[in-house]
């Protein structure tokens, strides 16, 4: 069981990160928020053409080198037309679920970076037509009202077509050590790998192991792929959610629960258009295992179709590298309020820790 200082500081920096809004191609500022928490532990990083933040803890040169790299972007929406009256019309990033968009409140990020807080419309309840309550509105006719006059106020204001935005920022603390949020996808494996980093920094016998703040995952899944090519890492292990079945629209899925440590990805696949997924490397899958038994860890494991993750085209870079998703149990995927539980958060980075430091010269990278 985590301390109760250990889970407040964890808390405190999931809510920071949260707290930005970090559209797909638009992750500047998370960036900087996540450079400036790097540097204060003396960790030196940079940043590719793309916007990839790179952290590379050097290690034993003759060991298997490691990626660990978590999505630092969120889903949302881009402005595609404000019409006369100044509302804002928006194409959907990423795999945004339409039926649950009207009166989410969301915040469009102007020209210097401001945030101008607006909603998604509602039509008044006492004018829907009895065959209008339980249709989903498609995107094409939601507009957010953001309280402009005109088109002109719009523009005013520094929006524009182009405009980044996504659902306002929140975060709040619940029973049990959970909390909910608004991109806890993947802002809580940011925070993981950010306190990874921080740990095994610390540690003189490792591997080299590349820390990654990855761009674009929610937009098309391959924005980490420069580094990759660039980095040419022999293993790659991605930190992302895990779908619960702990509640009770999903209890036919899996055997995952929120609050009883992370979990390992068996099997992934995307059927819908993409055709792809991952099917774990054995040694991997053996190394965690193993790991989580001597740390008394507990370990879930998840077999899921329709989803995806950017480490489904990172297994295929260079001449092949031994890839695998694992992550933390999250209820509510690409909702405004996602929900996972600190203590998972906290069992994930020390399992990590402890597994990326017990990678030798007898791993199998040949499967």
């Amino acid at each position: 069981m985590a301390s109760i200082s250990e889970s407040k500081k964890l808390s405190q920096l999931l809510q920071e990160l949260v707290s930005i809004s970090g559209l797909s191609g638009h992750e500047v500022e998370v960036n900087k928020f996540i450079s400036n928490e790097l540097k204060k532990n003396s960790l030196k990083s940079k940043t590719d053409i793309l916007g990839n933040l790179v952290c590379t803890l050097k290690g034993d040169e003759s060991l298997p080198s490691v990626i660990l790299f978590a999505h630092m972007d969120q889903l949302g929406f881009i402005v595609k037309k404000i019409d006369s009256n100044g509302f804002l019309r928006v194409e959907r990033v990423g795999g945004v679920p339409e039926r649950a968009l009207p009166s989410q409140d969301v915040v469009i990020v102007n020209k210097k970076n401001k945030l101008l807080k607006g909603i998604i419309a509602h039509k008044s309840h006492h004018a829907t037509e009895l065959d209008e309550k339980y249709n989903v509105i498609k995107i094409k006719d939601l507009y957010i009202d953001a309280g402009f006059n005109n088109k002109k106020d719009a523009l005013n204001s520094g929006i524009d077509v182009g405009s980044p935005v996504t659902y306002a920022p929140f975060f709040k603390s619940l029973n049990n050590n959970n909390v909910c949020g608004s991109s806890i996808d993947d802002r809580a494996g940011c925070a993981v790998i950010l306190k990874v980093a921080q740990s095994l920094a610390k540690q003189k016998n490792k591997p080299t192991v590349h820390i990654v703040f990855s761009v674009q995952e929610e937009f098309n899944l391959r924005g980490i792929l420069p580094v990759i090519n660039t980095l040419k890492p022999n293993i790659a292990i991605q930190v992302d959610l895990t779908l619960t079945s702990d509640t009770p629209d999903m209890h036919y899925a899996s055997d995952v629960y929120l609050g009883k440590g992370p979990c390992i990805s068996l099997f992934s696949f995307h059927g819908r258009g993409t055709l792809n997924g991952v099917i774990p490397h054995p040694s991997l899958v053996d190394l965690f295992e193993k790991i989580s038994k001597n740390k008394k860890i507990n370990l879930q494991k998840s077999v899921a179709s329709g989803i995806l993750t950017d480490a489904s085209y990172v297994q295929f870079a260079n001449e092949g590298i031994a890839t695998l998703d694992i992550g933390f149990p999250m209820r509510y995927s690409h909702s405004s309020r996602e929900i996972c539980n600190l203590n998972d958060l906290i069992d994930l980075k020390n399992l990590l820790v402890s597994a990326i430091s017990k990678i030798d010269n007898k791993f199998k990278l040949q499967r």
